[in-house]
């Protein structure tokens, strides 16, 4: 294992209390690679451990699959096209993909905002979607759905509700909001997301595709057996990611002001603003807050911002206090399973840790 702290993104020497805390919290989690960072207003401390034995690459810069902590991202990408004048949150989505096409009067009225505050009235999944996956649900659910089919299950859908109505996770609707916005723009989402986001935060190793031989880290099932790549299919804007731990603070210290170089593009700084900008609340007595693309709770250190994923080998875990600065991204390579700790740790790291 190792321990190593960096005013970001130059590695150095942190206080030896903060990497006693993520090795503590790392012994918690059963995995073969286990990454937990923390950034203190842009100062690093980062631990590295696991069960397997490390490889040739530090497992700080492997790249991870990222699962539903992809999501927000594209909250991001929309937000700053917002800022653009590009596209409104109150578009319809109908509109934008297939114009003039015959479609349910509930699908005609989701807009880009109902589909990435999950409020569309969408299934988590097309009903589709499950008999061609089941046969591969433990190796490759997704690759056999394409994006045409994600839009045509779209445009016949018939809404569980409402669209603003309710409340319901769905990759589903996020899959749409990524076509949506590459049709609006004329862009392929890869494309799109590389040039409003990626590139502007200075996120080289975060691809929407595996990377070199060697350079992506490997997923395991709960019995430890290694897994190929994961494969999104049509689904990419909801859960193709892969990135560093060492990327996901630089992803983070934006939201917080903490990155070296802040942006200085006005739409990229008015959306990094706007995402954190509380929308909605649900549940008993509204007790569950969220915003464009973040669940938001209460802490004694003021409200956290945080949002988990996974796929099925490895999980990850992004989270940021607007108020303190404080972020933390933390990687596991292992299936999530009914006694997992890993989320519950990283959520401890960002709501407990002064």
């Amino acid at each position: 294992m190792t321990d190593v702290t960096a005013a970001a993104p130059v590695t150095a020497v942190d206080s030896s209390a903060t990497a006693r805390l993520l090795a503590e919290a790392a012994g918690r989690i059963d995995a073969p690679d286990v990454v937990l960072a923390i950034s203190r207003g842009g100062v690093r401390t980062v631990h590295t451990g696991g069960g397997a034995e490390p490889g040739p690459i530090p497992r700080e810069r492997l790249r991870y699959e990222l699962g539903s902590a992809s999501k927000p991202f594209a909250g991001l990408l929309l937000a700053r096209l917002v800022a653009q004048g590009r596209v409104r949150y109150e578009d319809r989505a109908a509109d934008l993909l297939a114009p003039g096409l015959p479609v349910h009067p509930s699908v005609r009225r989701i807009t880009l905002r109902h589909l990435l505050t999950h409020t569309s009235g969408l299934p988590g999944l097309p009903a589709d979607f499950y008999p061609q996956a089941v046969p591969r649900w433990s190796s490759d659910p997704y690759g056999n759905y394409p994006a045409d089919r994600v839009v045509r299950a779209f445009l016949r859908a018939r809404p569980r509700h409402r669209p603003g109505t309710r409340w319901h996770y769905s990759n589903f609707a996020v899959s749409v909001l990524g076509h949506t916005l590459a049709a609006a723009t004329g862009t392929p989402w890869e494309v799109l997301l590389t040039q409003q986001v990626l590139a502007p935060l200075g996120l080289e190793a975060t691809l929407l595709r595996p990377g070199p031989d060697g350079t992506d880290a490997t997923g395991h099932r709960r019995d430890g057996t290694p897994l190929p790549a994961l494969d999104t299919g049509g689904f990419t804007a909801a859960g193709a990611l892969r990135s560093t731990p060492l990327d996901l603070l630089t992803f983070l210290e934006a939201h917080t002001g903490a990155a070296p170089g802040s942006p200085t593009d006005p739409a990229l700084g008015a959306a990094l603003a706007e995402v954190v900008r509380p929308v909605l609340r649900r549940g008993l007595r509204h007790a569950h807050t969220h915003t464009l693309t973040w669940f938001q709770h209460p802490s004694p250190y003021g409200p956290v911002l945080f949002h988990a994923g996974a796929t099925l080998g490895q999980q990850a875990f992004l989270g940021f206090r607007p108020d303190t600065g404080l972020a933390v991204a933390a990687t596991a390579t292992r299936r999530v399973h009914r006694k997992d700790t890993f989320v519950a740790t990283a959520y401890e790291l960002l709501t407990e840790t002064p």
